[in-house]
């Protein structure tokens, strides 16, 4: 009797199973860091890391800039909705161990509930829910999910914890899978 994920068990049996429990992919655009923390001399050298569960993500490292954009997209397999996604940015340092220039966590609970709602009728441009900034989240500001050339989109702007400026300004977006057990 092997254990699933075990060297001895085919890969078949493994992504049959991934399939099952996948639900869809989410897809995070790091837009860009505004007021980010000085590490170096003058300036930072900054990236971001996404984590969810055991799933690590991070953007390309911008040179010398506290206020960088990196437009960049990076893509979650949610299996289970319920998992915070933690964000932490970092300075990069040549010589020396990476510098921590904040984090923040933020959930998709409400996205998600979005994302079950019959929304094909609705105009683009559509606001279908908002979320408030509150001691239980790091949202800088109010947060607005809505409907967007038939896509239902959430920007979220993340105040940084545990670092004494900074902010990391996000889009979330759905991309259903076919195969997968879906919403």
């Amino acid at each position: 009797m092997s254990v699933s994920g075990s060297p001895t068990t085919p890969i078949t049996d493994r992504s049959t199973s991934l399939m099952d429990n996948l639900l869809g992919l989410l897809r995070i655009r790091v837009k860009k860091g505004v007021n980010l923390a000085v590490r170096d001399v003058r300036s930072s050298d900054p990236y971001v890391v996404v984590k969810m569960g055991r799933q690590k993500l991070k953007t390309r490292v911008i040179k010398k800039d506290v206020n960088p954009e990196w437009n960049e997209d990076l893509t979650l397999s949610i299996t289970d909705p319920s998992l915070p996604i933690k964000l932490t940015v970092y300075d990069h340092d040549t010589f020396s161990k990476d510098d921590k220039m904040g984090d923040a966590e933020f959930d998709i609970k409400t996205y998600i509930e979005a994302l079950k709602m019959n929304l094909a009728e609705l105009p683009s441009g559509t606001i279908i829910s908002k979320v408030q900034p509150s001691r239980n989240n790091c949202l800088a500001e109010e947060s607005t999910i809505h409907w967007a050339d038939g896509k239902v989109v959430q920007d979220i702007c993340l105040r940084l914890r545990n670092v004494e400026c900074g902010e990391v300004e996000i889009q979330l977006q759905w991309i259903d899978l076919p195969g997968s057990r879906g919403l």
